[in-house]
Order: structure tokens, then sequence, then C-alpha cells
């Protein structure tokens, strides 16, 4: 496929959050991997909802409703095509990527995993793919079991190797890691845990927005992740499973919507996808989410990575000349993250002076502490690119980072 160059500022037209200044300075937008922002026709899909059809969905046969119904299964063949899944039915609606993960736990996880099983995930998880797994080891008795990162940031896949066993039920990894760039091996990992007989779980929310998703290439049992990290409103996630895995899953909310029939003797529940769908749900977030998906298949993936990946190659190799900035994360593939620590100073410190330059990074642990004490860190400051950064923010950047560096030494 060519690769086409991107026209920045007709993308950056678009999003009107990026008009600004903050503390005085022109806005540099570097917190993408947390959330991206939102391009004016999402924003006119959410308020077209409310001003024109709000209306809940599904259960009435007056024109507005027949309008949102119709809207909201839009977007799910919307996903359906962005993802290739086989069929809407195994197209889950969730409240975003952690939902998702929990969803599995509590209905994949109570009614195939038991006391002495195993569940593989790896160093570098989000603490949404680490907590919902503990907490079914503490209920059900099974063993959660972490695969090995190499100091660039890698999975250790002879570690891997040697942990899947026949007692392994589930490996869920994440597809790219959201505090080192770091993209997985997924494929590989699908068909090594398939091969053991175990089921794979991808936490793509930092993967849906950068990498091409196609589950049924992939193989992958379930992947799930969030609108808002791809240019879509917060609140709305999407969970695909495959369909017999799904039909003889539990549900995992009771309520309306999701049942066929309900008597005080018995309830019987809806088919897929409705069976995970209790209640009113998200609708405008939904309606919008469709309309984010466009504009990433308008702009197409492959040019969307070809521009982000110049800027982190760009942005590697201007960071690398400041003195004591040490990278965090040097995988061979990655998404456009970077994130740096820098010898005797507080990356808070750091995100604050950034800050008062009009620069927006995250600082912290960014929800990966088990990772971060991998590193013998506490946290990094991280900048994050998207579709509308541009070569001179990073410029900007560089010289915040060494204003800030003179200004804390």
């Amino acid at each position: 496929m060519e690769v086409q160059t991107i026209d920045i500022d007709t993308v950056r037209s678009l999003f009107p959050v990026l008009d600004q200044k903050v503390n005085g300075k022109p806005l540099v937008y570097f917190d993408n991997a947390a959330t991206t922002q939102k391009p004016r026709q999402v924003i006119d899909a959410l308020t077209g909802y409310y001003e024109g059809y709000n209306a809940n969905i599904h259960r009435g046969i007056h024109t507005l409703a027949e309008k949102a119904t119709s809207a909201f299964e839009e977007t799910r063949a919307a996903i359906r095509r962005f993802i290739n899944a086989p069929s809407t039915d195994e197209v889950i609606f969730t409240y975003g990527t952690t939902d998702g993960i929990n969803l599995i736990a509590k209905t994949f996880g109570r009614q195939f995993i038991g006391a002495g099983d195993e569940i593989l995930i790896s160093t570098m998880e989000h603490h949404s793919n680490i907590v919902p797994w503990q907490m079914l080891c503490e209920e059900k008795g099974c063993i959660l079991k972490v695969i090995p990162i190499h100091d660039s940031g890698e999975i250790d896949m002879e570690a891997f190797d040697r942990l899947l066993t026949d007692r392994t039920r589930l490996v869920s990894v994440g597809h790219a890691s959201n505090a080192l760039g770091t993209v997985n091996p997924v494929k590989e990992i699908i068909g090594k845990a398939h091969a053991a007989g175990a089921r794979v779980l991808v936490d793509g929310a930092q993967g849906a927005s950068h990498l091409d998703v196609d589950v049924q290439a992939m193989d992958v049992d379930f992947y799930v992740f969030s609108l808002h990290k791809m240019y879509g409103p917060t609140g709305m996630g999407i969970l695909y499973g495959k369909r017999e895995i799904l039909d003889a899953m539990p549900p995992y909310r009771g309520g309306g919507e999701m049942i066929r029939e309900v008597t005080f003797e018995k309830t019987t529940y809806a088919d897929l996808p409705y069976k995970f769908e209790a209640g009113t749900p998200n609708i405008a977030d939904v309606v919008a989410a469709k309309t984010a998906v466009e504009f990433i298949e308008a702009l197409g993936k492959a040019n969307i990575a070809a521009h982000e990946k110049a800027l982190l190659d760009y942005a590697t190799a201007a960071v690398a000349t400041i003195d004591g900035l040490r990278i965090i994360g040097q995988a061979r593939e990655k998404v456009s993250v970077l994130s740096f620590v820098i010898d005797g100073i507080h990356h808070e410190d750091m995100g604050v002076i950034l800050d008062q330059q009009g620069i927006a990074v995250r600082t912290g642990h960014h929800c990966t502490q088990p990772l971060m004490k991998r590193y013998g860190i506490t946290g990094t400051s991280r900048a994050s690119f998207a579709v509308y950064n541009t070569i001179e923010e990073i410029d900007i950047l560089k010289a915040g980072i060494e204003r800030a560096v003179k200004m804390l030494r």
C-alpha cells in the first residue's frame, strides 16, 4: 500500500481545542496516549444526536427512536469493518477497555478458569490488565504468572515459552505499551497460546488507533479497546469476542435489553450482542464513535502510522542530545510514545515546567507501577504523538525540556 503524506494544516484545522494558548503559549498537546483530541465532525455528531434525535433505542417505534437505533447500530457495523470481525454479533459495546477486560474476567474467568489454573500477563501491562486477574485469582484460586521483559522493553519470548503450560487457560497482553510504546508480537503469542490450549485477550487500548487490527487474521479470542484514544468520545469502548466463546459465557450484568423473556420464576437471555449490553447504553457516544472511525479511515491508518513514526524517530533523535536524559523503552517496534527520565530531576517537576510553556505531557507511573519497579524508577515523563502533531512542536518540546533542565538543576 502506497503511503501518502498527510496535509497537516488541514488535519489540525479540524481540531478546535488545538487553537488556543495555555499559560500564554500556543498549546502543544503531547498527551495522546492518555486521550486524543476530537475533530469537529465527532463533536458535531454528539451534538447532532442530542439536538436532532435524542431517544432511547431498540424499544420504541416512533420516528426518533428508530433514527437513534439506526445510528447506534451503524456504529456497530463500522466497528466490525474497522477490525474485520466476522459479524456484528461479535462486537460488544462497553464503557472502555477497562470495562471490557472486567467483563471477560467476570464471565469467561468465572466460567472457565478454576483453582490451580494459570493466567499469563506481561510485566508491561496497564493496571486494568492486572487487577481484574488478581481479583479473579483471589476468588477462584487460580494463579497469575508474569512474563518478564528485556531492558529494551520487549517481551522475553523464551520466558513466555517456559511459562506457557497445559495449565494456562488465558494469556492477556497489551497490543502496545502505553508507558513504553513497545509493540508486542501478539500474533506469535496467540499462535503459541492456542497450541497450548489457552485463550488470548489482547488489550488494544494503545493499538487500535496506531496499528492494523484484523481480528480474524490475528485469530484472537478477545480484543478490547477504547474510542477516546482514537479521536472518539470518552465512555465508549469495544469488546470483540469469538462467537462460540461469547455464546458459552454467562451475562455480565442483569437488566433491560439483555433479556428475551422475564418471569418471576426464570429469565432467558437475549442473543449476541445484546446479552452483554444491559440497560440504557451510552447512545450519544456510540453514535459519535462511527464518525471517529470514519475520520481514521479517511486519512488511512497506514498514512497516520507513517506520520507518527516520523514524529517518533525525529523526537527520539532530538532528545538524545540532552545531557542526562534516558529513554525508557527502546523496543525495535514502537507506537508513538516517548517516555524518558532525566538524572536528578523529578518527572513531576519536568511536567510542571513544560506545562508553564504550554506543553502538555503525562508524568507519573502511567498506571504501570510494576513496570516502573522493573526499571527501578517511580515514573517517567511521557510525550505521545498523534496525527495532528508536527515536527515544529517536537522542536518546542526539546527546547522546553532544555529550559526545564536549566531551571531545575
